[in-house]
């Protein structure tokens, strides 16, 4: 009887080590970097970022801050891409930043007068009218959810009691974070913007840095470097933008 058992559980034990054999590899868990990770918020899910588009230059920082600004006051640099928000004893939250058309056109000071969370988004008369390429299929205006332009917060800027038009948002679109682009405002990773929105009163002040200031503050290798890379990628952008207009027949 013990000899017949040993018959029957060997083939048992090989078929089973067989079938483990082939079985397929699981694949890897995705890998996710710390504060960009998938995250569900307000009945949306925002996408991770991918390792590759979140090098540690474009994570979210607190750093040495040598600017005058009170604490409080967010203060943008267009030339390098960075967004500060001012803290004490001379520190700031870091967070990079894309800047679009309308954004470069951003040069005075304004401040915060209105916040939202998972805002609508309609495109402007001068939006359609100077870029039909981008905005005729969205003529009417997005809801709120992950493909809105303004992402998962928006922050706008007003001067003098009135709303500039000009925004700073959240964004899906990760692989414009660090440079100049064709269109929109100032925009940060949804992750970011999250974090940046629960810091920021509805009051406070927003200074666009000069690039003189952009020089004193980081010097002209990073000013000279992130120039030089704006315009590699605007050159790729209005590449893209050309097919995309011939393909709609506007050109």
């Amino acid at each position: 009887m013990p000899a017949i058992l040993f018959v029957r559980v060997v083939p048992a034990l090989a078929m089973a080590a067989f079938l483990a054999a082939c079985a397929a590899p699981q694949p890897p868990a995705p890998v996710e970097v710390p504060g960009y990770g998938t995250i569900e918020d307000g009945g949306y899910t925002i996408a991770a970022v991918p390792p590759d588009y979140a090098p540690e230059q474009n994570r979210k920082a607190t750093v040495s801050y040598a600017g005058g600004e009170k604490p409080g006051t967010i203060v943008i640099d267009p030339h390098v891409k960075y967004l500060y928000l001012v803290g004490e004893n001379g520190t700031a939250d870091r967070y990079r930043i894309a800047v679009g058309a309308q954004g470069r056109g951003l040069k005075s000071t304004t401040y915060v007068g209105r916040k939202a969370e998972w805002p609508s988004w309609t495109p402007t008369a001068n939006m359609l009218r100077t870029q039909p390429e981008l905005y005729a299929e969205v003529a009417n205006g997005m809801g709120p959810g992950p493909d809105n332009p303004l992402g998962a917060r928006a922050l706008y800027l007003y001067r003098g009691g009135r709303d500039t038009m000009f925004r700073i948002h959240g964004t899906g679109d990760y692989t414009s974070i660090g440079n100049a682009t064709s269109a929109g405002c100032i925009r940060l990773y949804n992750q970011d913007i999250l974090d940046l929105y629960e810091k920021v009163p509805a009051s406070a002040t927003v200074k666009i840095r000069s690039i003189a200031e952009s020089r004193e503050l980081e010097g002209d290798a990073a000013v000279d470097a992130s120039l030089a890379s704006d315009v590699e990628f605007m050159a790729r952008t209005e590449a893209a933008l050309a097919e995309r207009r011939r393909r709609m027949n506007l050109e």
